[in-house]
């Protein structure tokens, strides 16, 4: 990851827009108080996708192992009228 102050980051921003499609760059101020870190676009959506897929994972788990109240398959269809 590159890491530069936010000051370096204004006067250059193109070549650090050009240089996060290959690898995170961080901008910092006042030395090491991260600000933000630019991604590609790529980078981002994938860094989502699992999130989201860690949120599908968990939520199955939790469903697997809720001994809750439950419906039996028929009684549900007959509710649906199914």
């Amino acid at each position: 990851m590159i890491s530069v102050s936010l000051s370096e980051f204004r006067n250059n921003q193109s070549d650090y827009i050009a240089a996060a499609q290959r690898e995170p760059v961080e901008i910092t101020s006042r030395g090491a108080n991260r600000r933000a870190v630019v991604v590609s676009p790529e980078f981002f959506d994938r860094a989502i996708q699992a999130l989201e897929d860690q949120e599908d994972i968990r939520a199955a788990h939790e469903a697997r192992h809720d001994h809750g109240p439950t419906v039996a398959h028929e009684v549900l269809v007959k509710e649906l009228g199914l």
